[in-house]
C-alpha cells in the first residue's frame, strides 16, 4: 500500500528556515517523480517543487521560491525532502508531499491522475 508521511513542520519566524521531509513507502519510490504542494487557507492547493526521477534528478520550482527552496531526493531511504530558506508570511500553508507526479517546467501541469497525496503538514511563518 502506498504510503506518504511528511514530517518536520512547524512555527518559523519570518526570514528563518525548515527542512519539511517525506517517507515514501509501498511503491517503488526511486522510479517515481516526487513533488511537493501546498494550500493556505482560502487558496487552491498550488504547486512548490517537484523532482524527476531520471538519473540527474532534474527539479523544477514555482516562480515564488526559486532560489530560497531546494528540493533532493534520498533513494536509498524512500525519503524526498525541501529545504525551505528565506521564509515570508505567505508560506504559511499546509504542505503536501506527491508521487508520481508530471514534473515539468510548469508547476500547474504536475498533477497527475495516478498521483497520490500524504496527509500533509502544517508551516506556519509568523513572528
Amino acid at each position: 500500500q502506498l504510503q506518504l508521511v511528511e514530517s518536520g513542520g512547524g512555527l518559523v519566524q519570518p526570514g528563518g528556515s525548515m527542512t519539511l521531509s517525506c517517507s515514501a513507502s509501498g511503491f517503488p519510490f526511486a522510479k517515481y517523480a516526487m513533488a511537493w504542494f501546498r494550500q493556505a487557507p482560502g487558496k487552491e492547493r498550488e504547486g512548490v517543487s517537484c523532482i524527476n526521477a531520471n538519473s540527474r534528478a532534474t527539479t523544477n520550482y514555482a516562480d515564488s521560491v526559486k532560489g530560497r527552496f531546494t528540493i533532493s531526493r534520498n533513494n536509498a531511504n524512500n525519503t524526498v525532502y525541501l529545504v525551505m530558506n528565506s521564509l515570508k508570511d505567505d508560506a504559511t500553508a499546509a504542505y503536501y508531499c506527491a508521487a508520481n507526479v508530471e514534473c515539468g517546467p510548469y508547476p500547474g501541469t504536475w498533477s497527475s491522475t495516478d498521483m497520490s497525496w500524504g496527509q500533509g503538514t502544517q508551516v506556519t511563518v509568523s513572528s
